[in-house]
């Protein structure tokens, strides 16, 4: 429902919908998405089947399968964000909406109200300042995404019905996005979550496609590309904060998911930014 990041740790988009009724393919996202309702209706699966109109804003955390099964001249808001990047900083809490739904709470929630307006101004805003490098961008860019997880998170107190017991894949991958950058084994993961490694391997690959291994090197390689397009640091200093003593193995994962070397990465994304300033 929100387009790949392409490197960035937030991205924001607008999107319409004619009336369709084409069930689209079930979609698996490595990044916390989120889609907010501002006309028209919808039905999305994500688990369960929920009904959506304006107003609702449907939380998808990161490895959760969802699709859009019909959809009734709907338009809506995509927000896309990098969870390792913002996990070790104080938008943590703000991310507790998610883990709920990823453990089976409802998926979405109700912008009520005159917050509606309010909410799609912050998102139109996200938009314009996501497509921007250097200078404040990244600030303006963390900053807006507080306020619109601070509006979810208003929006989806928990109540007593949210009390439902824990996922393990859920589990699994929370912590992944919360210590991905220290030294991290399948082996930690699974002893963080109380199961043995095989179990845990076959959990989150039979519900996400990915392994565990998987998951954690995407988690690195997204905080990677925020380093690389909003720093200066050194291929190799990146290397060592994103978990990788050897840069070279680094570089090599790298060059395997992009197809391109972190320097170059980073050279073509800033000359295509700059580009669309």
């Amino acid at each position: 429902m929100v387009r790949a990041l392409h490197g960035r740790p937030v991205w924001a988009e607008h999107r319409t919908q004619p009336c369709t009724s084409r069930l689209m393919p079930m979609a698996v996202h490595d990044h916390v998405a989120i889609a907010f309702f501002t006309s028209g209706r919808a039905t999305v699966e994500q688990r369960r089947r929920y009904e959506v109109r304006a107003g609702d804003v449907l939380l998808v955390p990161a490895g959760e399968p969802h699709r859009i099964r019909r959809t009734v001249e709907s338009a809506s808001w995509g927000i896309g964000f990098c969870a390792p990047c913002y996990a070790p900083t104080e938008l943590a809490g703000l991310l507790d909406p998610f883990e709920r739904a990823r453990a089976g709470a409802s998926a979405v929630v109700r912008i009520e109200g005159a917050r509606q307006e309010h909410f799609a101004a912050l998102c139109r805003e996200l938009e314009r300042e996501s497509r921007a490098t250097g200078g404040n961008g990244e600030l303006a860019q963390k900053s807006l995404l507080a306020l619109v997880l601070v509006e979810v998170a208003r929006a989806a107190a928990p109540t007593s019905a949210d009390a439902l017991g824990p996922s393990l894949v859920g589990d699994a991958l929370r912590y992944i996005e919360r210590n991905a950058l220290s030294a991290l084994s399948l082996r930690d993961v699974a002893a963080a979550v109380g199961r043995s490694p095989s179990h845990v391997t076959t959990a989150v690959k039979r519900a996400t496609g990915k392994s565990v291994g998987a998951w954690i090197t995407t988690a690195r390689l997204s905080e990677a590309r925020n380093r690389l397009l909003h720093g200066d640091e050194r291929i190799d200093e990146i290397a060592e904060r994103v978990g990788y003593a050897d840069a070279t193995h680094f570089i090599r994962l790298f060059r395997r998911e992009h197809g391109v070397t972190p320097a170059a990465w980073r050279s073509a994304t800033r000359v295509r930014s700059s580009a669309r300033d």
